[in-house]
């Protein structure tokens, strides 16, 4: 039997498919990735933002990173008011400690998703709140650090 012959019943495995999002040591911003130095917890989660709403300005302590599974996200940095958009499958690492806000510029619903690496119980978004004081956490909550 030759290598291209195969037994009868015998199946060809799929191909494993793999594609290439993004290798990088710096975040959408320029900044070094640098992760948490304590106990690090690792969440991901889901998020859908609907069509034409707008995040709250906020920041991220720690890393944060993001693949846009459908729809069309507008990043604008408050700092320096540059606008970077992001579409259906572009990975995404967000600026640390950079005050910005998103919104859905897209023709649908926008679905990312989230990965957080944050010291043991910290939350990685700190809202910025409307008379600036910019220490609210994302529900809220007043976290330390």
């Amino acid at each position: 039997m030759t290598t291209e012959q195969r037994p009868t019943g015998f199946r060809a495995r799929p191909a494993v498919r793999v594609t290439h999002l993004l290798s990088t040591s710096s975040t959408a911003t320029g900044q070094r990735i640098r992760l948490p130095q304590e106990d690090v917890d690792v969440t991901a989660a889901i998020y859908e933002i609907p069509l034409g709403a707008t995040l709250p300005i906020h920041l991220h302590p720690f890393p944060r990173y993001g693949y846009i599974i459908s729809g069309k996200l507008s990043v604008t940095n408050e700092a320096t008011g540059d606008t970077a958009v992001y579409v259906e499958g572009d990975f995404v690492v967000e600026a640390v400690g950079q005050w910005h806000s998103g919104r859905n510029i897209g023709s649908c619903p926008l679905r990312i998703l989230v990965i957080d690496q944050v010291e043991a119980e910290r939350d990685n978004v700190l809202l910025m709140d409307p008379v600036g004081d910019r220490s609210a956490g994302i529900n809220g909550e007043r976290r330390s650090g």
